[in-house]
């Protein structure tokens, strides 16, 4: 048995059904459920990878003194940052429009599927927002955490981020809603938004580059984990080959670079920036210095997040069920008329006819 042939786990293989394609069956030589399988495992395996990571941010960053002193001391370098607060000064609108943008956000991933009539996908993208942002509030509610002596003016803890919690939600959720062709284009331009919009909260000082870190990663562990699910149902199915890459490059390549440079700069910057002392006064070039690492890390892990779901369903649909193979033709029509369940292939039964 070859490599790709493999049968669900569990029991043997299915036999074919009529949503079944005949290429699928037959000329991709693949046996009926090994393809959804391999969608499960690496998607059940990037969930439980998300949740890892998660687990080591919490504890780095928020039960260390010295993951909350590098924090704190982001936070506090947005004032040292002077491109950061020309921006905020220069433009005070932009708290509004980033209120108004998530509204629109999650306006727009409910009308695109309800407008292609995928009702049930478009809940299960609903469902996978709000069960993030559920999460998100009860990390940020019983998420044990040291209580603050030294952070006088500075925003409590908000681990993790609502705001980049619900902006990345939207851009994830518009993967089981677009139309596979439009998938790269469409969702990576909506992760840079969320990108865009984990940045703004840093800083205007609303959150810690740690609380927008765990945002990414909740909402990629409850994606990657609802993906899982479709998989287990057999709601996948092989994409096309060709196009869907072309067309998203436009979105797709800014991302990688964004992910590469943010992940890249952040940790060459975040050696230099822990070894802060272990009181005030600080030199604000290294404060500044903070901001910017934090700033580049949250880019970085933003970017990356919405990379992940894009690279475990490449070549993957989940725009619905495949459409059953049928012929037409004097062939098809001397064999009978097939039944509902029945899968037609190319060949035809009828033995009075062949072909030389």
């Amino acid at each position: 048995m070859a490599s790709y042939d493999r049968p669900r786990a569990g029991g043997p293989p299915r036999p074919l059904q009529s949503g079944d394609t005949w290429w699928y069956a037959a000329v991709a030589g693949e046996a009926a459920g090994s393809f959804s399988t391999r969608v499960r495992v690496r998607t059940r395996r990037a969930c439980l990878g998300a949740v890892l990571l998660l687990t080591v941010v919490y504890a780095g960053l928020v039960l260390t003194a010295t993951g909350r002193r590098w924090g704190d001391a982001a936070m506090t370098g947005r004032r040292a940052d002077s491109a950061a607060v020309t921006v905020l000064r220069e433009h005070p609108s932009l708290a509004g429009f980033t209120t108004l943008s998530l509204v629109l956000g999650c306006v727009l991933l409910v009308a695109v599927g309800l407008i292609r009539k995928r009702y049930a996908l478009t809940g299960f993208a609903a469902g996978a927002v709000v069960t993030a942002l559920a999460l998100t509030g009860l990390l940020q509610r019983y998420a044990p955490r040291p209580r603050l002596l030294d952070t006088v003016g500075l925003a409590p803890s908000g681990f993790p981020s609502v705001q980049t919690t619900l902006a990345l939600g939207v851009a994830l959720g518009l993967v089981l809603v677009v139309p596979y062709r439009l998938r790269g284009l469409v969702v990576g331009a909506a992760t840079l938004w969320a990108v865009a919009v984990g940045a703004y909260t840093i800083a205007a000082g609303q959150h810690r580059p740690g609380d927008v870190i765990a945002a990414a990663l909740v909402v990629l562990a409850v994606h990657c984990g609802l993906l899982a699910l479709l998989a287990r149902k057999g709601k996948v199915r092989p994409g096309a080959r060709r196009g869907p890459a072309l067309t998203g490059l436009p979105a797709i390549v800014p991302l990688v670079l964004v992910a590469a440079a943010g992940l890249g700069a952040g940790l060459w910057l975040l050696g230099d920036t822990l070894a802060l002392p272990a009181t005030a006064p600080y030199d604000p070039a290294e404060l500044r210095l903070a901001h910017r690492c934090g700033q580049a890390l949250a880019a970085g892990v933003v970017a990356a997040a919405g990379l992940v779901p894009l690279a475990l369903l490449r070549r993957v649909d989940v725009d619905g069920a495949p459409a059953p193979y049928r012929l037409g033709g004097p062939f098809v029509e001397a064999a009978g008329v097939p039944r509902d369940d029945e899968v037609v292939g190319p060949f035809t039964e009828d033995l009075d006819h062949e072909i030389s």
